[in-house]
């Protein structure tokens, strides 16, 4: 039986999102996951970035189905003539590091932050993950699927088990670090380590204590606890102050659940928003050119650090593309509003080489924020020399997306001056005169007292996402809280 990728997506349910693809467990089966797989290998194989025999690396988050879909994927593998590496439970950014090392293609079983009833598979080629244009070439893919390979129920009839695990990958990860930052540079320093599920804990503790800081471990999970950086649970916020009081902490770190998104928090417990974030990040490494997705916060152009700031639509591939596009004017970072970092060039600084990873990752960020409070008293210190600029954001979930694109609609009519009086009349009791619409991703409506109103789709998941920004914090939660209120109110209005 012949299947096509494109027809696969929309039979299964299974979808590209904004970084591989992502469903509900339960319609993730065996046969599915493997078709993918075998419809990525085919594509590389089209593109002579494969000849078999050549070996492809494959790791996985801590999920209860991801040793399901490991084995489905590493089935896949063996069944088009490759050479599977079983590099276990470690970071996203970790396996893709490792296919960049080695020059081959790597895959990583993990649904990131969404709830535990879903997961994904992310593809990243030998130099790096998968672009759209790359998307594309999979989705055209037609696969041979034979039916002896799967029962009825689409499970795999054999069973296959993984390889022998190799720790290569997690110890070139862990090494990046530590033979990067100065040694010792974060001696007497006391950190809090938010564990939960996140498969980067264990990678996370042996960096920090080997650059020689004291880790206490917290809220170590043996269920996964689905922690979005982007909109981060009110358990995790009071958790946060109570263990900043508790053990007098220089700052809490953590990740989600595949390791490439960050939480940061200063001395006090308060999480750092990911793209401030990122931009003392990028600082610290000294970078020339930002690029980040249109809802970042708007610091990163009013800090003055940087030479030239770039803007895209939302998603690790959108950023990648644009710092291909910019590396000829210097070094050039990235970074996203859930803290995920993206480094295109080598970077020396101190007499220490950083390879490049242009992937989200998590574990830079820490690291860097914790080395330019050696020039300053706190974390909380440091944050006041950026501009005041604030950023908050939440999610609707089950958020169809149709009612997403409905509600878009709204102010997307080509008539900017009909556009613009939509959006007073569904916004005019909490907010200024709207100015401007950025339809780059979303609409991004920008009011004449600077305050921001950012609705955009889920790209993976039946949520609704606003971003906001202010020129206070208590602003810009006060201005979430009533957009919430307005759009939850809107969805029950025309579902009735």
């Amino acid at each position: 039986m012949k299947i096509k990728i494109s027809d696969l997506m929309q039979d299964s349910g299974v979808q590209f999102g904004t970084s591989g693809v992502r469903g509900l467990v339960s319609d993730m089966t065996d046969k599915v996951c493997w078709t993918y797989t075998t419809g990525f290998l085919q594509y590389l194989e089209q593109q002579a970035q494969l000849r078999k025999g050549d070996r492809v690396g494959i790791a996985g988050d801590l999920r209860n189905s991801t040793d399901r879909i490991m084995r489905a994927v590493f089935a896949a593998i063996t069944d088009a003539g490759f050479n599977p590496l079983n590099c276990g439970n470690i970071p996203s950014p970790a396996i893709a590091l490792y296919g960049l090392y080695k020059s081959i293609p790597t895959i990583m079983v993990t649904g990131s932050h969404i709830p535990e009833d879903r997961n994904g598979i992310k593809f990243n080629t030998a130099q790096g993950e998968i672009l759209k244009n790359d998307e594309q070439g999979i989705r055209d893919q037609l696969v041979e699927v034979p039916e002896y390979r799967f029962d009825a129920n689409d499970r795999l009839t054999n069973d296959f088990k993984l390889p022998p695990l190799t720790v290569e990958a997690k110890e070139h990860y862990i090494q990046r670090y530590l033979q990067f930052f100065p040694t010792s540079c974060l001696d007497g320093m006391h950190i809090g380590l938010y564990e939960h599920s996140s498969v980067a804990r264990d990678c996370l503790k042996e960096i920090l204590q080997g650059l020689g800081a004291k880790v206490t471990s917290l809220g170590r999970s043996d269920r996964f606890v689905s922690v979005d950086t982007e909109a981060i649970r009110p358990e995790d916020i009071e958790l946060a102050s109570e263990w900043a009081k508790q053990y007098s902490l220089d700052c809490i770190i953590s990740t989600d659940g595949d390791g490439d998104r960050p939480l940061v928090s200063d001395e006090k417990g308060n999480w750092l928003r990911g793209d401030v974030a990122g931009i003392l990040c990028a600082n610290y490494l000294g970078a020339d050119i930002v690029v980040t997705p249109v809802s970042s916060n708007t610091a990163v152009e009013k800090c003055g650090y940087f030479k030239m700031v770039i803007r895209t639509r939302i998603g690790s591939p959108y950023v990648i593309e644009a710092m291909n596009d910019a590396d000829k004017f210097g070094i050039t970072v990235g970074y996203e509003a859930n803290g995920g970092f993206l480094q295109h060039n080598e970077i020396i600084l101190l007499g220490r080489s950083l390879s490049p990873l242009p992937t989200r990752d998590a574990v830079i960020v820490p690291l860097a924020i914790l080395a330019l409070t050696h020039q300053h008293q706190s974390i909380s210190q440091l944050l006041e020399t950026l501009p005041k600029r604030y950023t908050a954001s939440d999610r609707l979930k089950d958020f169809p997306t149709e009612l997403s694109q409905s509600l878009l609609k709204r102010f997307d009519s080509g008539d900017t001056t009909k556009d613009l009086q939509d959006s007073e009349k569904m916004f005019s009791e909490i907010s200024g005169q709207p100015i401007s619409i950025d339809r780059t991703d979303g609409q991004r409506i920008t009011f004449d007292n600077n305050e921001v109103i950012h609705l955009r789709p889920s790209g993976n998941a039946p949520e609704l996402r606003c971003y906001n920004e202010a020129a206070s914090p208590e602003r810009v939660q006060q201005l979430n809280s009533k957009c919430m209120k307005i759009l939850k109110q809107w969805k029950r209005s025309t579902i009735d």
